[in-house]
């Protein structure tokens, strides 16, 4: 797991995943979301992209941005290891 931790604690980082809680969304689409420049929105990004938190699909070029689910359950299971 990476720095998963790390990245959780940035409210918007968060605050992004949330949104790509409900669907996809693009860079252009999250920028929407923000009063963020498109390049803080960028750096949020590539830090959820980097803890493996979020994925990305790219579509001629668009790059699409989804939840990791498969990141987050690891993370809970290492969340209920602990407290064992």
């Amino acid at each position: 797991m990476k720095d998963v931790w790390g990245a959780l604690s940035d409210g918007t980082r968060r605050e992004i995943l949330t949104l790509l809680k409900s669907r996809p969304h693009t860079a252009g689409e999250l920028c929407d979301q923000f009063e963020l420049t498109g390049a803080t929105v960028s750096h949020h990004l590539s830090v959820l992209k980097e803890a493996e938190l979020v994925k990305t699909t790219r579509r001629a070029q668009t790059i699409i941005y989804s939840l990791n689910t498969a990141a987050f359950q690891n993370m809970m299971k290492t969340v209920s290891d602990f407290l064992k």
